[in-house]
């Protein structure tokens, strides 16, 4: 048997799970970009397809493949799987739902807890040797305990709901807001309470964003969203990028509607020196605490990745059902 990798060989080999399944069966790797016209011909002969997240896998493609059967994608994400085509060829399609969960939930406490606590200037001027007078103005200016917040979650999937445990034992209050309210057992789960939209926007001193981006969501975070923000609250981003208008938020930003914004993700990527978020005047760029889009990439992620993807081969291999199916 044959598996087609699209994507890094590197990783691929590096999260391979000891299995007997995943080391026997014959890899054909083919890089991200690779034009389709330049694959090998035994990549065409595979039965089993896994891709990068960010990976195109053509209809064409699938096309190509007579023995194809499963198609998983290494992450959450699978917007360049033609998933229209392998439901019309009779592929499942499959996602590793929910697998980096508690990596991106963290990415976001610990945003919350670095603006908060200033981490940035804070080790600037320990570095700078104004330990003290950092301290004496922190002591001055305030500075917020998380225990102290109302924290609202926009989004209450496995991410949100990670987060709204992790955040049980810091104390704050914890809501959320979904078009469809949940059961009161999730609530009760996760001591989060329901809000609607706009209540939760302006009564939140946190709000962090957890919905995936279509076209419901695309730009949600516009100037009306930021004006209707808590004055001194601060926006958590871990979500995508484009669900944020970046200018917009660099009016809030400079205009002082809000306290600041942590930033796991930014559109577009990869992020430019001079992206509006990030090329922000110098008065105001320690409102922002940006990381490199890596809250879901921990090695715990890829290792639970790894393993769903090899044994959905199998089991399918076996004539099983896999889990995650994505196209019915």
């Amino acid at each position: 048997m044959k598996a087609l990798v699209i994507g890094s060989q590197e990783r691929f080999e590096k999260y391979m799970p000891d299995m007997e399944f995943a080391r026997e069966i014959e890899k054909i790797y083919v890089d991200l970009n690779m034009p389709l016209e330049e694959y090998p011909q035994e990549a065409f002969e595979a039965e089993f397809l896994a891709a990068d997240a960010i990976a195109g896998v053509p209809g064409e493609l699938m096309r190509k493949m007579p023995n194809l059967k499963l198609i998983h994608s290494e992450g959450v994400g699978y917007n360049g799987i033609d998933v229209n085509t392998a439901t019309e060829l009779g592929i499942p399609v499959c996602n590793n739902k929910g697998i980096n969960a508690s990596a991106v939930a963290e990415q976001s406490v610990l945003l919350m807890l670095g603006l908060l606590r200033t981490v940035i200037p804070g080790d600037r001027a320990v570095r700078q040797g104004k330990q003290i007078q950092m301290k004496e103005r922190r002591m001055i200016e305030g500075i917020t305990e998380l225990s102290e917040c109302r924290v609202g979650l926009i989004g209450f999937g496995d991410i949100g709901k990670a987060l709204a445990g992790m955040l049980q034992p810091f104390g704050c209050q914890v809501f959320y807001y979904t078009r469809t309210r949940k059961s009161a057992e999730v609530e009760n789960r996760y001591h989060a309470s329901w809000l609607p939209l706009e209540e939760l926007i302006s009564t939140c001193d946190m709000v962090s964003i957890h919905v995936p981006v279509n076209e419901e969501t695309a730009g949600m975070v516009n100037e009306q969203f930021l004006k209707s923000m808590k004055l001194g609250a601060y926006l958590i981003n871990t979500a995508r990028g484009e669900i944020v208008d970046n200018a917009a938020l660099r009016k809030a930003l400079t205009e002082g509607w809000i306290a600041g914004a942590g930033l796991d993700t930014i559109a577009p990527e990869p992020v430019s020196a001079d992206n509006p978020v990030v090329d922000l005047p110098e008065e105001v760029r320690d409102k922002v605490l940006y990381s490199p889009h890596l809250g879901g990439i921990t090695t715990g992620t890829f290792r639970r990745a790894h393993r769903n993807i090899w044994t959905a081969f199998e089991t399918v291999a076996a004539g099983g059902r896999p889990e995650n199916i994505v196209n019915g």
